[in-house]
């Protein structure tokens, strides 16, 4: 083996198919399973501030629409107060996708969480000046853009070191906890705002309206102060100690050439699924509003939405077992998921003519909420999995960053595209009802035949991908030597765990 200069890191060549069958072995003797899984926990769990505060705001726009009717009949604040985060968003996916590959995966993910909180806090005190209605609703949409770029780092920092955290944990159930611990936060933080809308409504009472939407917005600033500790112990992941370009100059050209066309497959089928998924999730209440009648109590559409918001966690929680079947995977899945969710959705809109009345309220909650359910199972589970794992670890923060923000320019896009539809339906209530889930299955059957361009995602995707990139760089006159941080943990017997020392031109 090659001689180490002390104080130098050790040079490090691409790891083998034995390496990382050892490189398990090690993390399973040195490492508890605690202290295997908490930097999982740690890094994906942050999701669930996305998911609150991203569907929060969907009760928190109908009691504002309640409370200011006169300015947003003569404003563009409806569309604004629910949709601006998506911008904000994307452009956080993009700005801490470059820095958790440059600088940190940890410090990255501390920064977005830091922004989180601020604006959080300030968008719960939004206030116009002298009290007007059209000064709050402009502080809101200003804030919830900059909560937006908190929200769009812990993309590209959290999850992406979620699922390199995965690959210190027993081969057979890395999908099933980076799934937990990812999608799933999301869909149980849809799930208790949509609890929290409602015992609140009820707690102040229809008449304080003005107190609810504000405690509502309030205690989405818990969730992501209750991981600051944990998010200050974390260490970088291995595999980005081992593969990181921080130290060297990024390969642009190489890595475009290299990953273009995956990416385009990855973030076409992400925009699909954030089109839906978010738009119709901000849109719930309304859609409940206008089926119950006008008369109804702002309450009882809130309470109906509980039910529809459960619905995502059976599919989400399906979804994350199944991704780890031998016989399945992620790739499966997600195709299951989104092709019976298409097949749905265009069931659901011949029926809206019934399902749109009030009397069979319960009929379009459940037949809706197997419409989300599906889009859990397969997309909301996988896609930001296969982002994840498609891609070699030095870049993996941009690519993963460029495929999310494409996700929430669907989202965006759809939030506009769902309230134009409605809007250009006129009075007519059914064709309003029903236009959005025609163009939503359209989209689920376009997202269900790119998955057939996806590649094959195994336990050890992340590790032979970094050994295909190194090889390509070399092949293509890249020095690989300065890769990685040189901090890689080592074994009992001094070899970087992961990573095996360069042998001198000799051979010795």
């Amino acid at each position: 083996m090659a001689s180490v200069v002390e104080g130098q890191p050790e040079p490090y060549k691409p790891v083998s198919k034995e390496d990382i069958e050892r490189r398990g072995s090690v993390a399973e003797i040195e490492k508890g399973k605690w202290d295997r899984l908490w930097p999982v926990v740690a890094c994906g769990a942050g999701l669930f501030s996305d998911g609150y505060l991203n569907n929060i705001i969907g009760p928190v726009n109908t009691m504002l629409q309640i409370i200011y009717p006169a300015e947003y009949a003569n404003s563009s604040a409806q569309a604004n107060v629910t949709s601006i985060t998506f911008a904000g968003t994307v452009v956080g996916m993009l700005l801490f996708g470059y820095t958790s590959d440059h600088y940190s995966r940890k410090w990255s993910l501390f920064a977005s969480t830091i922004i989180i909180i601020v604006f959080a806090a300030l968008g719960t005190g939004s206030y116009g000046a002298g009290g007007s209605a059209n000064g709050l609703l402009t502080a809101l949409v200003v804030y919830r853009f900059f909560l937006g770029i908190g929200i769009g780092g812990e993309y590209p920092a959290g999850m992406v070191g979620c699922a390199e955290a995965t690959g210190e944990l027993k081969a057979g159930t890395r999908n099933k906890w980076y799934i937990l611990f990812t999608n799933v936060q999301i869909d149980l933080a849809f799930f208790i705002s949509a609890i929290v809308a409602t015992v609140v409504v009820l707690a102040t009472g229809e008449n304080h309206l003005r107190a609810a939407w504000r405690i509502c917005l309030g205690i989405g600033i818990l969730p992501p102060l209750s991981l600051m500790y944990l998010r200050l112990k974390l260490q970088e992941p291995e595999a980005f100690k081992r593969e990181a370009l921080s130290n060297t100059k990024t390969p642009y050209l190489l890595v475009a050439k290299y990953y273009w066309y995956r990416l385009s497959i990855v973030s076409l089928i992400w925009f699909t699924y954030d089109f839906t998924v978010y738009s119709f999730g901000i849109y719930a209440t309304v859609i409940l509003t206008n089926i119950l009648g006008p008369t109804a109590p702002l309450w009882k559409s809130l309470a109906w939405n509980i039910l529809i918001n459960f619905f995502y966690m059976p599919g989400c929680v399906a979804g994350a077992f199944v991704a780890d079947l031998a016989s399945m995977g992620p790739k499966k899945t997600l195709f299951i998921g989104v092709a019976l969710q298409g097949v749905i959705g265009f069931i659901m809109a011949g029926c809206y003519p019934w399902l749109s009345k009030a009397e069979n309220v319960a009929g379009f909650v459940v037949v809706y909420g197997v419409f989300l359910a599906l889009g859990e199972f397969g997309p909301g589970d996988n896609i930001s999995l296969v982002a994840a794992k498609t891609c070699a670890t030095g870049i993996r923060g941009q690519y993963y960053g460029i495929a999310a923000a494409v996700g929430k320019i669907g989202a965006f896009a759809g939030s506009y595209a769902v309230a134009a539809l409605r809007r250009d339906a006129g009075d007519d209530q059914v064709a309003a009802g029903r236009n959005p889930f025609y163009v939503a299955s359209t989209l689920a059957f376009v997202a269900a035949g790119l998955v057939f361009l996806l590649p094959h995602i195994g336990q050890d995707t992340i590790d032979e991908e970094d050994v295909k990139f190194r090889e390509y760089l070399t092949a293509n006159g890249y020095d690989t030597s300065k890769m990685g941080l040189g901090s890689a943990t080592t074994t009992s017997d001094g070899e970087v765990d992961g990573a095996v020392p360069v042998q001198e031109a000799d051979g010795k």
